[in-house]
């Protein structure tokens, strides 16, 4: 047990970013397995996965406690459970301690499926193998939508530095990333595990998990490289991000929002002197509140004639409901130099709870005070594509407000919707200058990838830069010691790949689809089980 409670943290946090150990991913769950393996007593072996797990979502979520210590522990133990759950389910699958799986005893060997087995160890063939990688991909699944979805850090995520190894990502979305990336842990142990068979009870070199393990990560990344390999890319647009940092503890202090402007302009006009096509901001930039007529709108306004660009801003904006009532939106909205605030703008789709609604108002409404604006925000409605009138034409970009870009399904809408490029504006300054950005940023990568789109990222303190349409960081922003945590900004050239220009993914087109696969398998596994169970002789 003191094994995996070690290990498992440690490989967490070697294989998500920032560490820049992505391949820590193959071994991450091999402590656990190889203890499900033992087939220990059910009670520690719960106990210990869930204690692991634990502890490894409080070491990766650490950031969290700049907003609540309580709601980290909380969320850690949840999602600690969930993910000893799969563990759960390779303990009841594992082969009894010394049993050599053949193709008559091995629970889902593929000779039940009339494939023939070339050799089996550790969980019992490929078919099992196959059915606890489903497995993986279900519980990442369910964290999307349980409570509302938090889908944060799927395995996929710790690839957001290698490209080669989302090749799979436009056709499966990132679940096939995850799926694969989980085999290969299951291969490695039922490998080494069949190495610990005696000689004489048939131990060999050769195993087909292993084997399996192997070819489906070469064909799920080296092989779907021809596209990675040879791109074509022809200029889209000069962004000129605006990274002004502003303090969380400053951002809503009324006696702190003439400052706030100064900064935003300052830090507009030097990016602005570096003639973009368009000028982007992050998340709720704006000290105040947008409505359809007053001081808000007049300045923005004025700072996109003074800059002579338009201006892409996220604000927070307010409308009058029915009969009066006020309702407020998490926005972006485009400001052209000679138009004005334009009429159409996005609305957040995906709101944060307890940060941007209450949820169960009847019951939780005491909790109002830590909504910022003191009240709801109202859910947004459209994926329709906000239109740039640039010196070089139309740019229709997709936007992604903060944590929205965790979501596959509101990225494959923007895409669906016609979004040549993807653009995420957040503010993470809201948990320091440590991983947040980063596991943030790594989660944009798997949606450009996906969906084939160009991303931009803005952040009021980092992580800024955009990534292509395989998953390529192209530019980060940095200062002089390196670091993406600064108060400035630049003009990013972003291209696009001439073959992906009006064309969708297959992942695009067809959503989750591999999501129901890997339910499929899960189901073949469970039944195959249960048929090659040994019947109780009757007296």
């Amino acid at each position: 047990m003191i094994a995996v409670v070690v290990l498992t943290p440690l490989l967490a946090w070697a294989a998500f970013p920032p560490s820049p150990l992505p391949e820590a991913a193959y071994l991450l769950a091999t402590p656990g397995l190889w203890w499900a393996l033992r087939r220990p007593r059910w009670k520690p072996f719960l106990i210990g996965q869930w204690l692991a797990w634990t502890i490894t979502w409080f070491t990766l979520l650490i950031w969290l406690h700049y907003v609540t210590w309580v709601g980290l522990v909380l969320l850690a133990s949840f999602l600690g459970l969930i993910s000893s759950l799969w563990f759960a389910a390779a303990r009841a699958i594992a082969p009894k301690t010394g049993e050599v799986p053949t193709e008559e005893t091995s629970p889902g060997n593929l000779k039940s499926l009339g494939i023939p087995v070339l050799g089996s160890g550790g969980f019992g063939g490929v078919a099992t193998m196959f059915g606890l990688a489903g497995l993986w991909v279900l519980l990442e699944w369910l964290r999307s939508w349980i409570f509302t979805g938090f889908p944060w850090l799927p395995l996929a995520a710790s690839q957001w530095q290698r490209p080669i190894m989302l090749g799979l990502a436009p056709i499966t979305g990132a679940w096939g990333v995850s799926f694969v990336l989980i085999l290969v842990n299951i291969g490695l142990v039922s490998h080494f595990e069949r190495l610990r068979i005696p000689r004489e009870e048939g131990r060999g070199w050769f195993s087909i998990e292993i084997v399996v393990a192997m070819l489906a990560l070469m064909l799920g990344s080296f092989a779907l490289a021809r596209d990675f390999l040879a791109q074509k890319r022809q200029p889209w647009a000069r962004v000129g991000i605006v990274q002004p940092y502003i303090p969380q503890n400053l951002k809503w202090d009324e006696s702190q929002a003439r400052n706030v402007v100064l900064i935003l302009e300052r830090e507009t006009a030097k990016v602005a002197a570096l003639q973009p096509d368009f000028l982007l901001w992050p998340e709720a930039a704006t000290p105040w509140v947008l409505t359809d007529k007053g001081d808000v709108r007049m300045w923005l306004e004025r700072i996109a004639r003074d800059s002579r660009v338009p201006l892409l801003a996220g604000v927070v904006a307010l409308d009058k409901g029915p009969v009066d009532q006020e309702e407020w939106f998490n926005a972006a909205v485009v400001v052209d130099p000679e138009n004005g605030v334009q009429k159409e703008r996005y609305a957040k789709r995906h709101l944060v709870p307890w940060g941007e609604y209450i949820p169960l108002r009847s019951v939780f409404g005491w909790l109002d005070k830590f909504v910022p604006i003191g009240g709801d925000f109202q859910k947004g409605k459209s994926a329709a594509p906000l239109t740039i009138s640039t010196n070089n034409g139309p740019r229709n970009v997709g936007l992604l407000i903060c944590y929205e870009d965790v979501f596959p399904d509101l990225a494959r809408a923007d895409t669906l919707a016609g979004a040549e490029v993807l653009v995420n504006i957040t503010n993470n300054a809201w948990y320091g200058e440590g991983a947040a950005a980063y596991q943030h940023a790594a989660h944009s990568v798997l949606r450009a990838a996906e969906n084939r789109r160009p991303l931009v990222r803005c952040g009021n303190g980092g992580w800024s830069g955009w990534i292509d349409e395989y998953g390529t960081i192209r530019e980060t922003l940095l200062d002089d010691r390196g670091s993406v945590y600064f108060r400035g900004g630049e003009v990013v050239s972003v291209s696009r790949d001439t073959k992906w220009v009006g064309r969708e993914s297959f992942y695009t087109r067809n959503g989750d689809w591999f999501v129901g696969a890997c339910a499929l398998l899960v189901l073949l596994t469970l039944g195959t089980k249960v048929r090659l169970r040994p019947r109780k002789e009757s007296k």
